[in-house]
């Protein structure tokens, strides 16, 4: 079974603690490329430091802001593969699935559900209210916007996902000798880490039901499936393709993609909308697909 796969005498639950500063630090190692960049353009051209977030995200060209951004998870994963093999004698599959070897099948089949489902859903709040959005398409810029999102968008979706739904998810059943914490924990931390995203500030912290509602399918998925493929998939769909289609001025990652939303930020029904009706078509159609079966024992079991 996945989550047990962590669950060793020896794993004592300090060094999930003593793991997770490493990969705080990790993250801080990589981010420095950023501050470097930031430091030479104030210092070389004589413009002033930004001050907030906002004026952060504005300060480069938007597709070297993302690069910035991303370059940092690249040290992330690299965190992850030392923390997993020295810090806890496992293997990096120990940590991705029960099974022998990476189900890459499962993986493209929820990359490419969940990008179809999220390329439709976009064209048909663009055809419904196209007050809401302009044409952003650039040729030359979307065309590098494709090629850093697709060679670093799923280092930090991935690193994301091998972070919560596997090194903390098997970290906190060693600590609890069940599947229902880890499943809740992980689901709260991984949506409180979206707090200081600036979705928060334009909507408010009922976009926070997204983001835990969202972890909280990811775990189940995770849970249900014996392995993270399906969590890998459609994390990545859901930002890459999110990434390219979509941006805003409010939005965490500002690109050159096709459409820009230009409407005011609200809490809508669209921000429970996947929470409550689409994540449980999802975990129909792949419980479907899988042959799920003994939810309770897989969500709730002792370990």
């Amino acid at each position: 079974m996945f989550i047990e796969q962590g669950v060793k005498s020896e794993n004592r639950f300090w060094k999930y603690i003593w793991g997770s500063v490493l990969l705080v630090l990790a993250s801080l190692i990589g981010q420095m490329l950023f501050v470097a960049a930031l430091f030479y353009e104030t210092f070389t051209n004589g413009t002033s430091y930004p001050t907030n977030n906002e004026a952060l995200m504005r300060f480069f060209e938007p597709n070297v802001t993302l690069f910035l951004i991303l370059i940092s998870f690249v040290f992330i994963m690299l965190g992850v593969v030392l923390v997993v093999r020295y810090l806890h004698n496992q293997t990096l599959l120990s940590v991705t699935t029960a099974r022998s070897k990476v189900d890459w099948n499962r993986i493209f089949f929820s990359f490419s559900l969940w990008s179809a489902i999220t390329i439709v859903s976009t064209l048909s709040f663009y055809f419904y209210e196209p007050n809401d959005f302009v044409i952003n398409f650039k040729p030359i810029p979307f065309v590098i916007l494709v090629i850093i999102g697709t060679l670093l968008i799923p280092v930090q979706t991935s690193s994301e996902e091998y972070i919560f739904r596997g090194y903390l998810m098997q970290g906190f059943a060693n600590l609890s000798k069940n599947k229902w914490f880890p499943l809740l924990m992980t689901s709260l931390i991984f949506g409180g880490m979206h707090i200081f995203n600036p979705e928060v500030d334009k909507i408010g912290y009922i976009i926070l039901v997204y983001y835990i509602g969202t972890g909280l399918f990811l775990g189940i998925i995770t849970l249900m499936d014996e392995g993270l493929e399906l969590a890998l998939g459609f994390h990545a769909a859901n930002n890459l393709v999110g990434a390219l289609l979509v941006t805003s001025d409010w939005s965490a990652f500002q690109t050159h993609s096709i459409f820009k939303d230009v409407s005011d930020p609200s809490a809508g029904f669209d921000v429970i909308l996947p929470v409550i009706i689409i994540y449980p078509i999802l975990l129909f159609i792949f419980s479907k697909k899988y042959n799920w079966t003994n939810w309770k024992e897989k969500l709730t079991g002792k370990i």
